[in-house]
């Protein structure tokens, strides 16, 4: 195991960082904490972790102060935890100088080893290190970590591609210090019509619709059978696929568990309401889909009201459509709901006593509040009237002078009863998110 991981150290010092496209997430890089970088399968945590290395370099600190192990490297199998003291004990024998020095370690999918949590929290006590872990979803989830790592992680979710990340990655400027042309802003519009279709994943990112599809559709396989069925022991499958192609098929909708529930019944397939309850968390937890509750002071209202499901990537959605039309209203609702989420922002859905509704009631953790209506156009005066109304009712309510329409292209400024409405085309509201 020594000459191991003394080969599997020497390869990574001598070989070069790959290229990658930069993410705007950070890590925090806390003293005494243990960073935690978690999300969905192949949203690119791996490259994240090459993005700090890269990052400690620019600073001026020397490859060999940092450690890369992939633990899902065959060569390690299979690792017991007792093997895992071997890792410094061997990067220390090679390089005895760092050991006054603050060095920094990156451990990819930690979580195949068994007993893992005890190591890490033991490095960090008795090494000047810097500790980084990625892991699956599957077994590396925040509240996991909560328990396991006592208080002594500081979790980072990355997502797929934002749309900022998809122009970085096609090489495209997206510097709004000074207002783009007309041919800059056709060309936004462009790629906002494909990422809206193909969505964020790194690795689908130009690759030909019917392989996309597929690529994207054997992710979700990996995640039912390694994030869900395996990982909960879940042996009643049919109601799960279906409740997945339901959610997929269907993104920004409210949904019912009891609804879905007697749609199943009524097709001869037996379920719990309670097991839908589970599988439901079960798909949120592997980061596959999230819901939204309506806004609401009463916690009663919030529980009994049907929460609006989302998919995490718009990619997912479309392919998961069960017939070839395109419903850009609901993937540009969805697109608008993961760039909030990236945010960490506390999201809900309005809708007045008289059914007045507004997509998105965001409130940051500053306590900055904000209304957001999402409508592929506003051309259509009953949809204008519509639309508009309904902020000016969520506003009074809410007691907000601001609100913001998110279309497809349009820009406007609307006053309404002494009340500031901004029509912003997608493509600029993206690309003003941080």
């Amino acid at each position: 195991m020594d000459a191991l991981l003394e080969q599997i150290i020497a390869d990574f010092h001598e070989r070069p960082l790959p290229q990658l496209t930069r993410r705007t997430v950070e890590l925090p890089a806390l003293t005494n904490k243990i960073d935690t970088v978690i999300g969905m399968r192949r949203t690119g945590k791996t490259w994240f972790l090459y993005q700090q290395m890269q990052d400690c370099m620019e600073r001026g600190i020397p490859k060999e102060c940092l450690l890369y192990i992939n633990f899902d490297d065959e060569r390690l199998y299979p690792m017991q935890r007792d093997e895992l003291r071997r890792i410094p004990e061997t990067y220390y024998r090679l390089y005895p100088l760092h050991k006054q020095n603050t060095c920094y370690f990156f451990f990819d999918e930690i979580q195949n080893v068994d007993g893992w949590e005890p190591f890490v929290r033991r490095l960090l006590d008795s090494e000047n290190i810097q500790l980084a872990l990625t892991g699956s979803s599957a077994r590396l989830l925040s509240r996991e970590i909560a328990s396991t790592l006592r208080g002594r992680a500081i979790t980072t979710e990355i997502f797929p591609f934002s749309f900022a990340e998809v122009l970085t990655h096609q090489g495209i400027d997206h510097d709004l210090f000074r207002p783009p042309g007309a041919e800059k802003r056709a060309l936004y519009a462009n790629r906002l019509h494909q990422y809206l279709l193909q969505g964020g994943f790194p690795e689908i990112q130009g690759v030909e619709a019917p392989y996309r599809q597929q690529i994207l559709q054997e992710y979700v396989d990996v995640v039912i059978l390694r994030d869900v069925i395996e990982r909960h022991g879940v042996t009643n499958i049919v109601p799960l696929r279906y409740l997945i192609r339901h959610l997929l098929n269907a993104p920004a909708t409210l949904f019912s568990v009891n609804r879905f529930h007697n749609d199943l019944k009524s097709q001869g397939i037996a379920i719990g309401k309670n097991t839908l309850h589970e599988y439901l968390e079960y798909l949120i937890d592997a980061y596959l889909i999230d819901t939204v509750p309506i806004f609401a002071r009463s916690v009663r209202r919030r529980q009994v009201n049907p929460r609006k499901v989302y998919a995490i990537d718009t990619g997912l959605a479309q392919a998961f459509r069960h017939d070839a039309h395109v419903d850009r209203g609901r993937l540009l609702e969805n697109m608008v709901f993961t760039a909030l989420r990236r945010q960490r922002l506390e999201i809900s859905y309005f809708r007045s006593e008289e059914g007045y509704e507004v997509d998105f009631h965001t409130t940051s953790r500053d306590g900055i509040r904000q209304l957001i209506q999402v409508s592929e156009t506003l051309s259509n005066s009953q949809t204008r009237q519509r639309e508009l109304r309904a902020l000016v009712v969520a506003m009074e309510q809410c007691q907000l002078n601001t609100a913001t329409v998110v279309t497809v292209d349009e820009a406007e400024r609307i006053e309404q009863h002494g009340r500031l409405i901004e029509v912003i085309p997608a493509w600029r509201w993206l690309l003003t998110q941080t």
